[in-house]
């Protein structure tokens, strides 16, 4: 799942991102209106987190703008205007898929970032099963042929993109933008490492095949 945080108060916006990169989510932050939909434009989010007061561009703008995209995010709004007239406004108005008002609590902030990305269409279900490999997305869950095994976040957000494709190949850079940042290197070695873990994990060297040095894919 890749998010983007639209919010001007640094520390906060900061703050967010830590927590959900700790839940394996890729996390980009724009502290502008106008930087926001621009983010929006060059890049593929599930779910925007949007202040509605921000500068430049108000929330309430980039709202109704990545409203009118082909394939727009989920957008959850996150705002100190709580009272019942500000959701309703922000949720029937603006268009808005959920509404949270500040301050709030970072359980229910998941929570609801979480329900949004199932929302999408292109969500896959809940339980995905590839030879043998069980992983159950809404328990964060993965057995082996019948046995649990423990995951990183990471680990467990490369192998469900890889899952989600049933043994197509994934690219390095689809693998890196979803379940990292913008601010990774591609050159990185943090997904070759990932991907070594996962094969001693699963028990099988082959499970994961490098495909033509462009990406990764289930054999």
């Amino acid at each position: 799942m890749r998010v983007l945080i639209a919010e001007d108060h640094h520390v906060l916006a900061r703050t967010i991102a830590t927590g959900l990169r700790r839940e394996a989510i890729a996390v980009d932050i724009a502290y502008s209106g106008d930087a926001a939909e621009q983010m929006c434009l060059l890049n593929d989010y599930d779910v925007v987190i949007l202040d509605r007061d921000l500068p430049v561009m108000s929330g309430d703008e980039v709202c109704r703008r990545l409203g009118d995209l082909h394939n727009p995010p989920r957008i959850l709004m996150l705002t100190a205007a709580g009272s019942v007239d500000d959701k309703v406004y922000g949720l029937r108005d603006l268009g808005a898929d959920d509404y949270l008002a500040k301050p709030f609590d970072f359980a229910e902030l998941i929570a609801r970032v979480r329900a949004l990305s199932r929302r999408v269409p292109s969500t896959p279900p809940t339980v995905l099963r590839y030879d043998g490999i069980e992983l159950d997305r809404a328990r964060h869950e993965v057995r082996a042929h019948g046995q649990i095994v423990g995951l990183t976040p990471k680990e467990f957000a490369v192998l469900q993109l890889l899952m989600e494709a049933h043994g197509e190949p994934v690219a390095h850079r689809t693998l890196l933008d979803r379940v990292w940042d913008i601010h990774l290197d591609s050159r990185t070695s943090a997904l070759r490492t990932t991907i070594s873990r996962l094969r001693t994990k699963l028990g099988s060297a082959e499970l994961i095949a490098a495909h033509e040095g462009t990406g990764y894919r289930l054999c």
